[in-house]
């Protein structure tokens, strides 16, 4: 493939920071939103999270530097602005990283200008930066963990990439690795890495060496030394035998190949975003369920044959399945499918459209305005749906209306806005949805004798509120 695409040099230059801008920019209207759903037990209910020195009486525990930055937070000051600042923060890093990583991949690729690999890059990055479905990862506090796993993986990633470029890569893997280490101390799926690392080794022109698959090889190990390090301190068994007992491996792949369909269709349908979708889980071996199995097999199997002769398509397919693996997988999660699965993954497709944009020679660049302009309106709607808990669970409602615990976090929300009736109707509705569900029925009891916990005297003796709680 050989594309040529105009860009000035000062233009390239400034992009990951007019990325980074501009991501800031889009985000900054959801800063005062509330606080929303596992955010309650994550950062206030956690008393390991409360402070600096909380969190280092805790320790050795899971996710440790998640929970540092956390107790960060919560050591500075500053409310949900602050958190949710350095999420923003976060985010737009990753995308300017993302762009970094991107353009530096296609170079690699061969057959492109470094103008037309720097559309490759912007596309890449604005499109992670700006699609809807990020906000899950963003404007939704818990889901740093998504966002911070990913800063440190694209640090690796391009440390990594260096140290293959420079004289002292010795010192340059040993940064990636160190990149790595903080990942896994992030979040567990960061495990995944050295298949990224082998990925990228496998869409180059030129065929690796024996010294190439070093690094990965020794992430590989790194990641299971760690583990196996801290098995005896953390509760990793147990959760492994709670996934067994929720769904064994051969039912659980059949739920999740209905997982990574809906999440497929997340990306193209916005409309149908969905903070807690509650997807009822398929067990049962159908036509339907072995026809989506089966398909989706077949695409990772297609990518697998395609590095070498269409590395682009076939590089952007495995990226995005290698990123679904460690929660779409043979290991049961309690939810088949959550919209911020997508974090990285989405990279993937986004970096297939910039290659089709860059294609598209000096009509890239209006192409790419055009684009960022809608994933910027998409994005500014969905954050919307964040400003309180009411329209957090409302919107929740409306699309899952089978979601018992939804309803019932919605006649929390508006108990404490004082909206009696609406809580009295959300949590019967509950009730109705799951007779078996006992939290609805006594909240339900709390509300109407006047002591359900956190509701504000004024809506126990019927004063409206003068202003929404955020």
């Amino acid at each position: 493939m050989d594309i040529k695409s105009p860009a000035p040099s000062n233009i390239i230059r400034a992009l990951p920071w007019l990325i980074f801008l501009l991501t800031v920019v889009v985000y900054l209207p959801a800063l005062p939103a509330s606080f929303q759903f596992d955010d309650w037990n994550v950062i206030f209910g956690d008393s390991r999270v409360s402070s600096f020195a909380a969190w280092r009486q805790s320790m050795p525990g899971m996710r440790a530097l998640l929970k540092l930055s956390y107790a960060l937070n919560n050591e500075l000051g500053g409310g949900v602005a602050a958190f949710r600042a350095v999420n923003i923060i976060i985010h737009a890093l990753n995308a300017a990283l993302l762009f970094f990583l991107s353009r530096r991949l296609a170079r690699r690729m061969g057959g492109i200008s470094d103008g037309a690999a720097a559309i490759v890059g912007a596309v890449t990055a604005l499109v992670f930066a700006l699609h809807p479905a990020q906000t899950e990862s963003v404007t939704y506090i818990s889901g740093r963990s998504n966002s911070f796993t990913t800063l440190w993986i694209l640090l690796a990633l391009l440390a990594w990439l260096r140290g293959r470029e420079k004289s002292r890569g010795w010192l340059w893997t040993l940064l990636a690795a160190f990149a790595f280490a903080a990942a896994l101390a992030c979040k567990e799926p960061a495990a995944v890495l050295p298949f990224a690392m082998l990925l990228c080794l496998a869409a180059e022109p030129a065929r690796p060496s024996f010294r190439d698959f070093i690094p990965p090889m020794a992430f590989a190990a790194l990641a299971v030394l760690l583990f196996v390090a801290a098995w005896p301190y953390l509760p990793y068994g147990y959760l492994l035998r709670t996934s067994l007992e929720t769904r064994g491996p051969i039912e659980n792949l059949a739920a999740q190949s209905q997982g990574i369909v809906w999440l497929i269709g997340q990306i193209f349908d916005w409309a149908r975003l969905n903070a807690d979708p509650m997807l009822q889980p398929v067990t049962q071996w159908t036509t339907g369920v072995i026809l989506k199995t089966t398909a989706l097999a077949v695409v990772v199997v297609a990518g697998l044959l395609a590095l070498r002769r269409h590395p682009v398509p076939a590089f952007a397919i495995l990226w995005f399945f290698i990123w679904l693996a460690p929660t779409n997988s043979l290991i049961a999660r309690l939810d088949a499918a959550n919209d911020r699965q997508l974090y990285l993954a989405l990279a993937g497709p986004a970096w297939l459209l910039g290659y089709g944009i860059a294609r598209l020679g000096r009509y890239a660049i209006p192409a790419t305005l055009a684009l960022s302009i809608a994933l910027v309106f998409g994005t500014a709607q969905r954050n919307r749906v964040y400003a309180t808990e009411a329209s957090f669970w409302n919107d929740v409602v409306t699309k899952s209306p089978h979601n018992a615990r939804a309803w019932n976090n919605l006649g929390m929300a508006e108990a404490f806005d004082c909206r009696t009736d609406n809580a009295i109707r959300a949590f019967e509705e509950s009730i109705r949805l799951a007779p078996d569900y006992f939290l609805p029925q006594i909240n339900l009891e709390l509300l109407k004798i006047g002591e359900l916990p956190g509701q504000p005297a004024r809506c126990r003796n019927g004063v409206e509120p003068q202003s929404p709680r955020h």
